[in-house]
Formats: C-alpha cells, sequence, structure tokens
C-alpha cells in the first residue's frame, strides 16, 4: 500500500500509463493482505467491593440472600469465560472488610492456620489474573492486610499507595504476558499492562492503623508518572480504579477520580468502582465526558460492577492490528447482574459455585457460631426504616449512648467537665437495598445484631469542638435533604438522590431543627451557599447554643481524622483503641436489660403552609408510621415503598 500511497501522492501528468497499471495491481493483493490481518476478541471480567460478601448470605439477617456473594458471580464468570476463548479476570479492590466473616477473621487468633484470608482463598479458586486494593484493606492495619496479600495467588498493584519515604507498597504496575487465538485460529502472545490505584485518602480515613507509615499521591499523577514506561512495553493497558467517577472541576486528591484518570494518555480500559454504583447505568446520564449507555469516560471504555458481589463487569474488546500495534478498534461494556427483582420478589440468575463455596465454608460456619452468641434482651423493637425523617430513631439512640458510655470516662482531664455529646449516622437505612435496614425485635439481641446496627470496623474518637463549629457540622448533615418550595402544593421530594446516608450525623446531647426551605449550606467541594442556614433552634438543656459554647462529641475515627470540613485535627481529644462494634457490645453485656431511650433530636422547621413530602423506605417501614402522621402511597417499584409525610 506504501508503493500505491507514494504513487498518487506524487502523481503527475508525465506518469506513464505502466507505472499506473502496476499501482492497481497492486490493490487487490492488498485488500487481501488487510483481509487476512489478525482480529483478536478479548473479554475482560471484573469485580469490586466485594466486601467479603462471598457466600449468598446476609450475616446480618442470618438468613439466604440472592442478591449478594462471590459464589454466584463466580458462576457468572465461568459461563462468560466459556463464551470467549481469550478471557482476563480481576478485582478492584475493597475485597477483605464489610461482613462479619471478615470481623471474625480479623480478630486476634482467628486467622486461618492455612494462612490465606477465606476471600482470597475464593478467590485463588477463581483464577484472576490481577487485583489491586481499596481504602477498606486498611481498617484492620498493615499486618492484616500484609498476611492477606501473601495467601493471593494472583498479583496486586497499586500506583499510589507508598511507604512513608516514598517507595511504592506494592509494584505499581504489572506487564502480564498472555496467549491470545485470533479469529483465523493463530496465536499471538500479547503483553497486557496493569496499574491501579486507590482513594488518597485512605491516610486520613485510616490515620489510626497508618500514621506515619503509609504515603499516597493523587491518582492522575501517579497515573502520568508510571503510564508512559507502561504504555512503552505493553500492548494493552488496563487501569483498576478504585475510585469513583465525578465530573466536578479538578481539585487535585479527588477520591473520585476515575473520569479524569480517563484524560491519562496510554489508558485503553478502566476499570472503576468504590461508589458502589453500576456504569453503564443512568445514574451517571448527562455527565459532561462520560457515555452512561455505551460505557465511555472520555471515550475509555468503562465499567462499575455495582458491590457486594452483586454484579460481573464485563467489557468485550475487538484488537486489530495497525501499523505493527494492537488497537482497540470495538467495544462493547456491561454489567452482569446475579439477580433481578420482580416486585418484593427477587429472583437469582446465577447457582452458587461449589468450589467458592469448599473455600471458604469453615470460616463462614464459624462465623455463625459466632453471631449466634445472645449478649442481651431488648425490652422494645429498635429498627431503621426511618432514620432519614423521624428525629427520635431508635438504631441510632442505642449507638449514641453506647458511644456516650464508652468515651466519658476516658476523656482527659483538659475537656472533663464540658457537655458530652455523641454522634451517629444511619448506616442501613436502604441505600444498598429495600432489605438493608436494621430491624431488631424485642427480645434477645446477639453479636450478629450488634453488626447490623454498626457495619464498619471503625474505632471511637472524640474532639472537642465549639457552639459555631458543631452548627456547621448539622449544616453538613443538612445536605442529605431536599429543598422544598412551600408554596407548592405538589408533592415533593424529601431526600436528595444517590446521597450517602453516612453524611447524616444525629447529634444526641443538643436539639435543632432543620429549615428545608433552604439551600444547601455546603457542597460537594465545601461552602456553597454562605448566606444559607437550614440548622435553626440549636439548643442544649433547653438553653440556645452560643458560638463560643464548648462541647465534647464522641464519634468515629473516621469523623475525627477527615479535618478540614468543620474542625481541625488538633482538636481531636481522644482516640480510643476499641471498635465501635466493641463498644455497642460491651454496653449491652452491661445493661444487659436494654431499653433504649428515644428523645425527639431535631425535627424540621415548620414551613408557613402545608406540605407533602415523599420519600421511600421498606414496606416493613409501615409497622413504624402511626405515631408520627406517615401514610403509605404504595409499591414505589425496586422493592421500595413510597411514603408520605406532612410538613406545616
Amino acid at each position: 500500500m506504501s508503493q500505491i500511497n507514494n504513487l498518487l501522492t506524487n502523481y503527475s501528468p508525465s506518469l506513464t500509463r505502466r507505472a499506473l497499471l502496476q499501482a492497481a495491481a497492486l490493490v487487490p493483493a492488498a485488500a487481501a493482505l488487510a483481509d487476512t490481518a489478525p482480529v483478536i476478541r478479548l473479554r475482560l471480567l471484573e469485580t469490586s467491593d466485594l466486601h467479603s460478601f462471598v457466600e449468598d448470605y446476609d450475616y446480618f439477617r442470618d438468613e439466604q440472600d440472592e442478591t449478594v456473594g462471590l459464589t454466584k458471580v463466580a458462576t457468572l464468570a465461568a459461563a462468560a469465560r466459556a463464551e470467549a476463548p481469550n478471557a482476563m479476570l480481576f478485582d478492584n479492590g475493597d475485597i477483605i472488610q464489610g461482613t462479619p466473616l471478615a470481623d471474625y477473621v480479623a480478630l486476634p487468633g482467628n486467622f486461618p492456620a492455612d494462612g490465606v484470608h477465606p476471600t482470597i482463598r475464593a478467590m485463588n479458586t477463581m483464577g484472576y489474573d490481577a487485583a489491586t486494593l481499596g481504602n477498606h484493606e486498611f481498617n484492620y492495619g498493615l499486618d492484616l492486610l500484609n498476611k492477606t496479600l501473601t495467601g493471593a495467588k494472583f498479583p496486586f498493584c497499586s500506583a499510589n499507595y507508598l511507604h512513608a519515604d516514598g517507595s511504592p507498597c506494592l509494584p505499581p504496575t504489572l506487564l502480564l504476558e498472555r496467549e491470545f487465538t485470533a479469529e483465523d485460529g493463530g496465536k499471538h502472545k500479547l503483553k497486557i499492562g496493569v496499574i491501579g490505584f486507590l482513594p488518597p485518602q485512605i491516610t486520613h480515613w485510616d490515620r489510626d492503623h497508618l500514621g506515619g507509615q503509609i504515603h499516597t499521591h493523587d491518582i492522575v499523577e501517579a497515573a502520568q508518572a508510571y503510564l508512559p514506561a507502561l504504555r512503552a512495553q505493553a500492548d494493552l493497558v488496563i487501569a483498576l480504579s478504585h475510585s469513583g467517577i465525578s465530573a466536578a472541576p479538578r481539585q487535585g486528591g479527588e477520591e473520585n477520580a476515575s473520569l479524569y484518570l480517563a484524560q491519562v494518555p496510554g489508558i485503553d480500559v478502566i476499570f472503576t468502582g468504590h461508589s458502589h454504583r453500576s456504569f453503564p447505568g443512568p445514574d451517571y446520564a448527562g455527565m459532561d465526558g462520560v457515555d452512561a449507555i455505551r460505557g465511555t469516560l472520555h471515550g475509555v471504555p468503562a465499567v462499575m460492577p455495582g458491590f457486594w458481589g452483586g454484579e460481573l463487569g464485563q467489557i468485550d474488546l475487538t484488537l486489530t492490528r495497525s501499523d505493527g500495534k494492537w488497537v482497540v478498534s470495538d467495544f462493547t461494556c456491561a454489567t452482569l447482574p446475579i439477580c433481578q427483582r420482580q416486585d418484593r420478589d427477587v429472583v437469582s440468575l446465577a447457582a452458587d459455585n461449589a468450589a467458592v463455596d469448599a473455600a471458604v465454608a469453615p470460616e463462614h460456619q464459624k462465623t455463625l457460631a459466632w453471631i449466634r452468641q445472645p449478649i442481651g434482651q431488648l425490652t422494645r423493637p429498635v429498627n431503621s426504616y426511618l432514620a432519614l425523617v423521624n428525629g427520635a430513631d431508635s438504631s441510632l439512640a442505642l449507638v449514641n449512648a453506647a458511644q456516650t458510655w464508652y468515651a466519658t470516662p476516658l476523656l482527659p482531664p483538659s475537656v472533663q467537665g464540658l457537655p458530652v455529646l455523641s454522634a451517629a449516622a444511619p448506616f442501613k437505612e436502604g441505600y444498598q437495598s429495600p432489605e438493608n435496614y436494621v430491624d431488631l425485635p424485642a427480645g434477645g439481641i446477639a453479636i450478629r445484631d450488634v453488626a447490623d446496627l454498626y457495619s464498619y470496623p471503625n474505632t471511637v474518637a472524640a474532639l472537642r469542638v465549639n457552639g459555631a463549629t458543631l452548627r456547621e457540622w448539622l449544616e453538613r448533615s443538612a445536605g442529605i435533604f431536599s429543598r422544598i418550595a412551600p408554596n407548592n402544593p405538589a408533592p415533593q421530594a424529601l431526600l436528595r438522590p444517590r446521597v450517602p446516608s453516612y453524611i447524616f450525623d444525629v447529634i444526641a446531647g443538643v436539639t435543632y431543627e432543620f429549615d428545608l426551605t433552604q439551600p444547601n449550606r455546603y457542597g460537594a467541594h465545601g461552602l456553597q451557599h454562605p448566606t444559607a442556614h437550614r440548622v435553626l433552634n440549636l439548643c442544649y438543656q433547653g438553653a440556645p447554643v452560643a458560638d463560643d459554647q464548648e462541647f465534647v462529641v464522641v464519634t468515629n475515627n473516621y469523623r475525627a481524622d477527615s479535618g478540614g470540613i468543620v474542625h481541625n485535627p488538633a482538636d481531636v481529644v481522644l482516640h480510643a483503641p476499641d471498635k465501635t462494634q466493641d463498644v455497642i457490645t460491651r454496653y449491652i453485656l452491661a445493661q444487659r436489660q436494654l431499653s433504649v431511650a428515644t428523645p425527639e433530636i431535631w425535627r424540621f422547621a415548620p414551613l408557613g403552609n402545608p406540605v407533602t413530602a415523599v420519600f421511600e423506605s421498606a414496606p416493613e417501614a409501615a409497622k413504624a408510621l402511626l405515631p408520627l402522621g406517615i401514610v403509605s402511597q404504595g409499591d414505589a417499584g425496586d422493592g421500595y415503598t413510597r411514603y408520605a409525610l406532612q410538613l406545616s
């Protein structure tokens, strides 16, 4: 073809007829050569945010759960591989934390005798090609993480996870050589480059475990540092980005940086995660640089496969040879669910995988025995069905009572005598699924119920704050609510869509109101509406809180170590060694007979006009509605029920 191009480029009337005929004769031969150029179909599979949901089991409810489980994803992965002669499997992090099984294994003396974490043991049976770390890998400390990595039969990489001296803790990149079969039956060896990233915020979120030992780097800057050398060696480059998708203006150090990462030259595919959502999908429709239907970030094929083993990510690539290189000439992106909902019923789309079940069976049985141990009695039900709409929620009241009970005697002399408050957010309030609520009946309470009340292995901490800081803290919490137009007679959404409930700290020991007619004072990147104030009538023991009035607020290490929002790290007066789950367990053991007091901590400020606000919760929430004047409006789809609350 170069000879043809040369003749055409240098064409002049003086060209002989013989030369033109010779050039024309080359065209069929060149076309035939192009037709026989090798084409490789390559299937790339991803899991992410497994959080040790290996079995299809809900340890909190102590029952089978068809909506979760690596055991079912393994079946989908096996079927996907059977359909494609060339396939690779990757994991995108958040592997070893998230279930009571993970908590049990992390307890002293409980790590398996064979030296392999049960989740890793299950993954070893599936033949992963590579993986990266997520932020929750660090929740139990570096010793457990390093022990876990030792048991993996597949390599891990991370380009922005560093020792304090700046040296990499893991290989920043990997170069995997694989032989693939082309469409014509020919065999070709390709070098697959892999680069991994984790949220740089881990050094704040898990400072108790990582302080002074670990350094992190901005995701995009790490990519710019390592990609040129990797690209020079690799036929294909895959980014394992344990980071979500945000289209907000880049500022550096982002937690959700996958969209910015897509603009770094040299990446062919991005596997993303961390946000517990699905991509491609409607959650990301309308974002600049994002094709939420085809599944691209600035044109780069990408996928995010949900959470807890609910989906398998799949990208099918067509690779062709161009100028001596393999290039992606076509692709499709999809997530494959393990189940589907039909009203309130869950229909499984994948059977359990026997090898995965067997791999985790010993620890699964030990976990069941552990979580079923009784520790006390509840004299009244405790649930979280209305935790976002009711200022007297019982599930948060129990957590706040336990935190105050534990932390008060541990406070240093410098703050003794100050009023002690406690902050807790609802982790299980339906954000993940209509089954994801706390629902403890009166009667015996077991360890599994404590994990239900508090899902994360956070430790207890305490901050010294003044009244002004306390008010700003609550303004951040108020971001969970939509803005209400008091003169609009139509029903209005009470809650903002896709805002995680963990931002909604309820602070016990004070009372306050939320004025929903005001815009949110804070946005994703800090102060957004400086003149807006949603928090009204903030009082302590019935008296207004002054800006310079001082308090101690008991919270968790995530809040204490993520300074810069409403406090400084210097405000931390207590870093306790105990996990919040253990503190709740000790509190129940000390009380034995537990009657949860539920004073009203917050309420909605009067609007001046009657307004109907609507929200979604589980159908079971109906049993808690009568005293609150909330009425059911029927099915809301996907297993939820719509409810209406009259605001006046």
